[in-house]
Parts: structure tokens; sequence; C-alpha cells
């Protein structure tokens, strides 16, 4: 069996190890959502994971609902995450772009006070983060089917707009509670068009939209990532493993490069599943390279990989106060710990001021 230290290729990717970069959300760009210096270093000195997953990237203003998250849908935010591939790729990193469309979890104060966008009239619990400070969800309105065509276009064009910024391919956000999640499930899709209902209705738009990016970029360049074991931001199915192995099946009959699945376990430390994780269900479905997610330690991680489960392990909180994640694992380094209040704050506190192990030189952008 492969340790976590040995190369993979995940479609055109050729990645050195399986200590991939999970997509984290930082709030590092500007309110026009374009990319910032800071984002340069950040993550420049995270280039020796196997792959590294970007944050979120939103395809559409429509779509995207964070404070100072970042797009792929304008010249500027072309140029901005270009000068950050380019720093990646610089230090011998590897970087795809998550594609993102949020769905109802989208604010009205980011769409001029319009309503958020899903699968059908839900509206996701809690509060949203705004620029204003957190705030009750809005009631969605359900998308027509030629809004859903849309959107499956800017899917396509998020796609051809990342490999424009020199990404190496992307990944197609469909868990967590996101639009793709929500017609996936059927807490959030009430639909009883071709979109609705059945499983195969429910995955069409998943299907759609990673059909739409592979005839654009290739499915050697093309990943997906979903969440099955449970609900998250209100989002659940009654009965996931049907739902997630037709996913799985369908997206495997495609070709993709990979599929990430984003997991917590019962017992996790952020976000807990309310079931077991399904990859070891899932693991027959799929024919590509499996990536694990969430709560993953080097023990944990190499014992999936040992018991054929996964192929590779994205490590998401580990990489914020350890750029130099790689080697502190390979060579016994202890591990250090971020700090949560930093998570979502605009300046390079928690953010570029993370230190290394050992004397390791990375380029630094201008």
């Amino acid at each position: 069996m492969p340790t976590l230290f040995d190369p993979i290729e995940l479609g055109a990717i050729k990645a050195p190890n399986r200590i991939f970069m999970a997509p984290m959300t930082r709030a590092r760009g500007t309110r026009e959502h374009v990319p910032t210096p800071m984002m340069i270093d950040y993550y420049a000195e995270r280039a020796s994971a196997g792959l590294i997953i970007t944050e979120a990237i939103g395809i559409n203003q429509l779509g995207l609902g964070w404070p100072y998250a970042t797009g792929i849908w304008s010249p500027e935010q072309i140029t901005g995450w270009r000068k950050i591939t380019d720093a990646v790729h610089e230090n011998g990193g590897r970087i795809i772009a998550q594609l993102w469309q949020m769905g109802r979890v989208v604010h009205p104060s980011f769409l001029n006070g319009d309503k958020p966008v899903s699968a059908s009239a839900t509206t996701a619990p809690s509060q949203a983060h705004t620029y204003d400070g957190k705030q009750a969800y809005a009631e969605a309105r359900p998308l027509s089917i030629d809004e859903i065509a849309d959107i499956v276009q800017h899917f396509r064009d998020g796609a051809r707009n990342a490999m424009a910024a020199g990404f190496d391919g992307v990944q197609l956000h469909a868990a967590n509670g996101y639009l793709i999640d929500q017609f996936l499930r059927n807490s959030s899709n009430l639909r009883d068009d071709r979109y609705g209902g059945s499983i195969e209705n429910r995955i069409r738009f998943l299907v759609e939209a990673t059909q739409a990016v592979v005839d654009t970029i290739g499915a050697d360049r093309t990943g997906i990532r979903l969440s099955p074991n449970g609900e998250s931001q209100g989002v659940k199915d009654s009965d996931p493993l049907p739902v997630f192995t037709a996913a799985a099946e369908a997206l495997s009959n495609i070709g993709i490069a990979h599929l990430e699945l984003r997991e917590p376990p019962i017992d996790g430390t952020f976000g807990v599943g309310d079931m077991d994780p399904l990859a070891r269900e899932l693991r027959g479905a799929f024919k590509g390279p499996l990536i694990l997610n969430s709560d993953f330690n080097a023990k944990r991680a190499q014992a999936e990989l040992d018991a054929g489960i996964g192929d590779a392990i994205a490590f998401g909180r580990p990489f914020i106060a350890n750029p130099d994640l790689v080697r502190r694992l390979a060579e016994g380094f202890d591990l250090a710990t971020g700090d949560p209040n930093t998570w979502f704050t605009q300046g390079t506190e928690g953010y570029n001021d993370y230190p290394a192990a050992g004397d390791i030189k990375i380029a630094k952008s201008a």
C-alpha cells in the first residue's frame, strides 16, 4: 500500500505526495472579490503539498455571499489569481481552483436586496456572514430550468477562466450545503420537474455542470467535492447512501480526475457527522483517485490508505498553522496550532506569520 509520501497521478496532475491542502475560505480578498498580494505568499508557502485545492472561488456574483471571498468571473480576478498560481508553480507546487456557487446561503445584501436562489423555496438555518455582521438568511427562490442552464454555463466559464489564470485544473464544490448539494439532497430539493424527486433527477444538475466543465477543460483536469455523511448548513438527505452512490457512479462514468469526500466523523472536532463516513461504501462506486477529508491526523490518514479506502488525504486546519506540513509529518516535527480568531480576518496576522519548522526557502512576492 502507498504511504502519504508516495506520488500519485490525478489525471493530468502528477502529485509528488498524497498530503493535499484542503479548500479553506480565509476571507483575504477585496470587496470586489479580487485576490490580494498577501494571498500570493500564503499559497506559495504551502506549495510542498501534493496538491493545493484553493479556497472556494465564486463563479458569479449571484452565488458568492461570503465577505472578502474571491471570484473568477472578472479580468481583475483572473489576473489576481494568475499571480498566485505563478508563485505556487515557481515553488514547485500544483494548484487547482475550487468553483463555488453558494445558492440559498447567499444573503440578499450581496444581491442588492434580491432573493438568493436554490433548488426550491427553502431557508438555511442560523445566520449568514455579511459585511454588516451576522444576519438571518432569507428564503430562496427556486431556479427555473433556463436559470439552471445559465449556472451550468457559469461553471463552464469559471473553468475556462481558471485555466486562463494558470490553474492546473478545477474542482466543482458540490458539498457542504451549497447549491449543487441543495439539489442533491431531499431536505432542500422539493422540485417535481426533471431536477427533483428521483435520485436520477436530483443528481442531474451535478452531472450537467460536471460534463460542461469536462467538455471545456478535459476530464483529466476536473474534480468534484461531495459531503455525504450527514447535515451541512441545514442540507441533508433521508437516505444518503443511494444518492451518493449514484452520484459517484455517474462521475466515475464521466471519467473525472478525482473525487473528494468531506466527511467529519461522529466524534469530530470541527463539524460532526450524524453517521459514520460513507467512503468505504462509496469506494467501489468511483474508479478514480478518491481523496478523503476532515479531522485527519497522520496516523488515521495512513490507516485509510492502508485499508484501500482513500488514495490521498486533504488536510485543512493543519495547513493553516503549518505551511510546511508535509515536511513536519515526514520528519516528525510537532504541529503548530492555529488561532481560530484569525481564520476570517483580513490581515496578515494568522495568515502569513506562521513559521516553518526548518530553514525552508520560499520565493516571496515582490
